[in-house]
C-alpha cells in the first residue's frame, strides 16, 4: 500500500436519503411497503435514524468527519402530503437543516426523488402514469422556489434504472408490478421528468437572480458488466446487452433528450444538454453469463456482507468511459460498502479513493466524492440488517458511534491524502485490511 494525494480543490463528504434516515413519515410508498411485511428483517422506515428530530446532532457528526459537502434527500411525501397541498412547515424544516449545514461550511446537494414518494401518487400509478410529468414539475417548482435561495445544486432523480428494475422487473420493491413493458415506460417517464426538471430549476434560479452556480444532474447507478467467461462470445454479447439495457440507453436519453430504444424514439421535449455534472453511484461488478442471462460474482473475488464483489478498478473504468462520452465533471455521488463489523471498510475507502487520485492525475475531472453512507440506515428491502455507515447506529437507543473507518475517512477529508502514517494506523496489520471472499450468485 502506497500513500496518495487528492487535488487541493477536491470536495469530500457523504450521502444519505430522506426515507432511509428521517423516520416518522407514514405517508410514503415505502412506509406502505414496510407495513405489508416486505422487509427482510421486518423493520420499518418509520423508525430509521430519527434524523428528522436529530439533524443537529447528525450535522455535528459531519463536522467531526470534516465534511465539506453533503448529499441529502428531501421527501416528496412530507412536502406534498395530498395532491396539490403543500406543507409550509416541512419546507421550513428543510430550510433550517440546510441553513445549519451552510453555517458549518458544508455545501448541500439536494436530491428531489430518491425511490420514495407520496402514497397518493403511488395509488394513481406513480411513474407509470404520463401525468407524472406535470405532477413532478409542480413538486420541483415548489421546492426550488422555496429552497433555491439556499441551494444551487440539485439531483433530480436517484438511480432511475434501479427504481424501474427492482419495482417492475424483479418485483422486490414497490409497486411490485412485474412487467417489462411497464419498466420501460417508467424509465422513459423518469427520463422526461429529469429533462423537464433540469430546465425548470435553471429557469427559476436565473429568474430570481439567486447566488451560486446552478448545477443539476442525475445520480446514475452504474456497474461494470463483464462476461463470466471472456472466451465465450455468447457471454461477451450478453454482457454488452445487459450494460445497454440496464444503464446505457437510459443514461444517454437523460443526458441529451434523445430517447434510445427500447425506451422510445425521438426527442419529445427537445434535444439539448441536460447535465451540468455526471453523478455516479458505483458499488460493484456483475459477471454475466449468457445461459439464463445470469448475473454472477466472479470466482475467488472479494465480496462484502451482501455478496457484492469489491472491484475498485471498476470505478476507473467507468469514470474514463463516462468522461469520454459526456465531457462534463464527474461527481461520485455514492460509493461505499456493507460491512457490519467494520472489518474492511477502511481498505475499501483507500482502494477506491486511490483510483480517484489516479484518475485525477490522468486528467479525468473527478471533482467530488460522497461516501455512502454517513450512518447505518434503513437499507430498503434489507431493512436495518445491512450496515453501510461511517457511523454505527444502535437503532433501539439511536446512539451514534463513529467507526474506525469513519475516523480514517475523516482524516482523508481533512488532509486530502492518505499518508504512510495513516496506512500504518488504519490498514497494515489491521483486520480492516482483510476482505472476505466468495463467489455466490447475487
Amino acid at each position: 500500500m502506497k500513500p496518495f494525494r487528492l487535488p487541493p480543490d477536491f470536495l469530500m463528504g457523504s450521502a444519505t436519503s430522506g426515507a432511509q434516515i428521517e423516520g416518522g413519515d407514514a405517508n410514503s410508498n415505502w412506509y406502505a411497503w414496510c407495513q405489508q411485511g416486505k422487509i427482510k428483517d421486518q423493520t420499518t422506515c418509520f423508525r430509521a435514524n430519527d434524523h428528522w428530530n436529530r439533524y443537529r446532532e447528525d450535522i455535528g457528526l459531519m463536522v467531526q468527519l470534516n465534511h465539506k459537502v453533503y448529499r441529502m434527500g428531501i421527501e416528496w411525501s412530507r412536502i406534498e402530503p395530498a395532491e396539490g397541498q403543500f406543507n409550509q412547515e416541512v419546507l421550513a424544516h428543510y430550510r433550517d437543516e440546510i441553513t445549519l449545514l451552510l453555517e458549518k461550511g458544508i455545501q448541500p446537494l439536494v436530491t428531489l426523488h430518491h425511490f420514495s414518494h407520496p402514497i397518493w401518487l403511488e395509488e394513481r400509478g406513480g411513474f407509470e402514469d404520463p401525468r407524472i410529468l406535470t405532477q413532478f414539475r409542480h413538486y420541483v417548482r415548489y421546492v426550488v422556489e422555496g429552497l433555491g435561495d439556499l441551494v444551487s445544486e440539485f439531483i433530480t432523480i436517484n438511480e432511475p434504472n434501479v427504481y424501474a428494475v427492482q419495482g417492475y422487473y424483479f418485483g422486490t420493491w414497490p409497486p411490485a408490478n412485474k412487467n417489462i413493458r411497464l419498466a420501460l415506460r417508467v424509465m422513459k417517464n423518469m427520463a422526461l421528468c429529469h429533462i423537464s426538471a433540469y430546465r425548470l430549476i435553471h429557469e427559476i434560479r436565473k429568474e430570481k437572480g439567486w447566488p451560486g452556480q446552478t448545477m443539476v444532474g442525475v445520480a446514475n447507478h452504474m456497474r461494470i458488466f463483464d462476461p463470466y467467461n471472456k472466451r465465450n462470445p455468447l457471454d461477451r454479447m450478453a454482457a454488452r446487452v445487459m450494460d445497454y439495457l440496464f444503464q446505457d440507453a437510459l443514461t444517454k436519453s437523460m443526458a441529451d433528450g434523445c430517447l434510445r430504444a427500447p425506451l422510445g424514439t425521438g426527442a419529445p421535449l427537445g434535444k439539448g444538454k441536460f447535465l451540468d455534472f455526471f453523478g455516479l453511484n458505483y458499488y460493484t461488478r456483475d459477471a454475466v453469463r449468457f445461459r439464463g442471462f445470469q448475473n454472477l460474482v466472479m470466482p475467488n473475488t472479494p465480496v462484502n456482507d451482501l455478496g457484492w464483489e469489491i472491484y475498485p478498478e471498476g470505478l476507473s473504468r467507468l469514470c474514463t468511459r463516462i468522461y469520454e462520452q459526456y465531457r462534463v465533471p464527474i461527481w461520485i455521488t455514492e460509493n461505499g460498502t456493507c460491512d457490519e463489523n467494520d472489518n474492511f471498510r477502511s481498505r475499501y475507502i483507500y482502494e477506491h479513493l486511490r483510483e480517484v487520485a489516479k484518475l485525477c492525475r490522468n486528467g479525468i475531472p473527478i471533482e467530488r466524492y460522497y461516501h455512502w453512507t454517513l450512518m447505518d440506515n434503513f437499507e430498503w428491502a434489507e431493512g436495518e440488517s445491512a450496515r453501510f455507515g461511517l457511523i454505527h447506529v444502535d437503532y433501539n437507543t439511536q446512539k451514534r458511534t463513529i467507526r474506525e473507518s469513519g475516523s480514517f475517512y475523516a482524516q482523508i477529508c481533512k488532509n486530502l491524502e492518505v499518508s504512510n502514517e495513516m496506512i500504518q494506523t488504519y490498514l497494515l496489520g489491521n483486520i480492516s485490511s482483510q476482505y472476505p471472499s466468495g463467489s455466490s450468485m447475487k
